[in-house]
């Protein structure tokens, strides 16, 4: 007399295996990616709308005003007859 147990099939299919791939996908978009394109947005507009006379702070924490915008550079005044070019994009914000 042999004994035959049955193993009970996978159920569900593939949908239940996917959702935690999914829900992490969508954490992912939510959390860092949407936020991080938000902001790099905000960046660009900021830079775009850089204008000659803005005072300005520098990534490295100089803050100077603006008295040359070239395209992908501009000349920021620290001290009387004293200026200094840099790229665009080592402008950290417009002080106010």
């Amino acid at each position: 007399m042999f004994l035959q147990t049955e193993v009970p099939a996978a159920q569900g299919g593939i949908i239940p295996m996917l959702l935690p791939i999914i829900l992490l996908g969508a954490m992912f978009y939510f959390m860092l990616w949407r936020p991080q394109q938000k902001q790099q947005k905000e960046r660009k507009a900021m830079l775009d709308s850089l204008k000659k006379g803005d005072k300005v702070v520098t990534i490295g924490g100089i803050h100077g005003e603006l008295t040359a915008l070239k395209e992908d550079y501009v000349t920021l005044k620290v001290a009387d007859k004293v200026e200094i070019k840099l790229s665009r994009s080592g402008i950290s914000h417009v002080a106010k």
